[in-house]
C-alpha cells in the first residue's frame, strides 16, 4: 500500500543537467522529404535536468538546479520561470558565449518520435571548477540526480563530490549517443533510468520496447555492473525494474498521447520523491508510471500542475 502523501517528507535533490528550450513538431499526415509538412508546433522550456527539477518541485521537493543558460532572452526567460516555481537556480551559470540549449523534434501523427535535433554546447560551462565551488549543495542534499550532457570532466568531479557527501546518484542517460559517458560509473550509481535504446548502449543487449524479457536481462545486467536499482523504460509498453534481490514490469497505464517530450523526466522525478520516501520499489515505479501517463496527455515537457495528489488520482492499483 502506497503511504499517504501527507506524510512524505519529500526531501533535497541537488540536479545537474541540462536546460533550454523545446521546439516540438507533430505531422498531421506521413512525413514528405524535400519540403514542408503540415504539423502543429509548440514550443517550452525543457532539458532532462531542468524538467526533472521543475518536476521534483511541483512535487513537493526542495530541488536546486545547476545548469548553463546563454546570456540571452530566452535563457533570461527560463530561468525566470524556474525561480517562479521553486527551483533553487543560486548555481545556474548565464554563459555569454553560448547560445542558451534547444532541441527540436519531429513526431509522426500518433505522437512517436521520429527524429531529434539538439544543441547542448552550452553545458561545456559547466566545470568541474564549477561544482566545486557549490561543493555545499552535495553536502547539504539527499540525492543528486544527473543526466549525461555534462563533459566526461565535469561527470568525474560531480561523482567524486557525492561520493565525498555520501550522496546516492541517480543518472539518465539523455540519449544513446550520450549513454556511454555514464559507463565507468555504473558502479557508483544508486539508479539508472534509460530507455531501450540507451541501455543497449549500456549493456550489449538489444531488444524493442515490448520486448520485456529482453528488457529484464538488460536491468539484471546493470545491476551486475553495479547499479543498485535500474528502470528501463519502455515508452507505450511500461517499464522494467531490477535490483540484486528483485526485478519487475509495470504495465503503462493506457492514455492518448499529446506529446512524448518530458515524459521519461516526469517518471524520473515521481521516482526520487518515492525512493527517498522509503516508497517500495513496485509502489515507486507506479507512481512513475503515473507521472508519465500524465505528461503524455499534456502538450509540453512539464505538466505545470503536477502534484502528488494527481499522481494518486490517475494511480492504477
Amino acid at each position: 500500500m502506497i503511504q499517504e502523501e501527507s506524510v512524505w517528507e519529500h526531501g533535497r535533490v541537488l540536479v545537474i543537467g541540462s536546460a533550454g528550450m523545446d521546439v516540438v513538431g507533430r505531422l498531421d499526415g506521413e512525413l514528405e522529404a524535400g519540403t514542408s509538412n503540415p504539423a502543429w508546433i509548440r514550443s517550452s522550456f525543457g532539458g532532462v535536468g531542468r524538467n526533472v527539477a521543475e518536476n521534483l518541485a511541483h512535487l513537493g521537493a526542495s530541488a536546486s538546479l545547476i545548469s548553463a543558460v546563454g546570456n540571452d532572452a530566452v535563457g533570461g526567460e527560463l530561468l525566470h520561470h524556474l525561480t517562479s516555481v521553486g527551483v533553487d537556480t543560486q548555481a545556474l551559470i548565464r554563459a555569454p558565449e553560448y547560445a542558451t540549449g534547444a532541441y527540436l523534434a519531429v513526431l509522426d501523427a500518433a505522437g512517436n518520435l521520429r527524429f531529434a535535433l539538439d544543441d547542448m554546447r552550452v553545458m561545456q560551462a559547466v566545470t568541474s571548477v564549477h561544482l566545486k565551488q557549490h561543493a555545499a549543495l552535495f553536502q547539504n542534499a539527499d540525492m543528486l540526480f544527473l543526466d549525461a550532457n555534462l563533459s566526461p570532466q565535469a561527470l568525474r568531479t560531480a561523482f567524486s563530490l557525492a561520493r565525498k557527501a555520501r550522496l546516492p546518484v541517480v543518472a539518465d542517460p539523455t540519449s544513446a549517443g550520450l549513454a556511454e559517458r555514464l559507463r565507468p560509473y555504473l558502479g557508483r550509481l544508486y539508479c539508472i533510468v534509460p530507455n531501450a535504446r540507451e541501455a543497449a548502449v549500456l549493456t550489449g543487449v538489444t531488444f524493442d520496447e515490448a520486448d520485456q524479457n529482453g528488457a529484464l536481462v538488460a536491468a539484471r545486467r546493470l545491476v551486475a555492473a553495479g547499479v543498485e536499482i535500474a528502470v528501463i523504460t519502455l515508452a507505450e509498453f511500461g517499464l522494467c525494474y531490477a535490483t540484486a534481490e528483485s526485478s519487475g514490469y509495470i504495465p503503462a497505464i493506457r492514455t492518448a498521447v499529446v506529446d512524448p517530450t518530458g515524459a521519461g523526466d516526469a517518471l524520473t522525478a515521481a521516482l526520487i520523491i518515492a525512493l527517498l520516501n522509503g516508497i517500495s520499489l513496485d509502489d515507486a515505479m507506479q507512481l512513475g508510471v503515473s507521472a508519465a501517463s500524465l505528461t503524455l496527455r499534456h502538450r509540453g515537457a512539464v505538466v505545470p500542475d503536477l502534484s502528488l495528489e494527481k499522481l494518486y488520482e490517475y494511480l492504477v492499483v
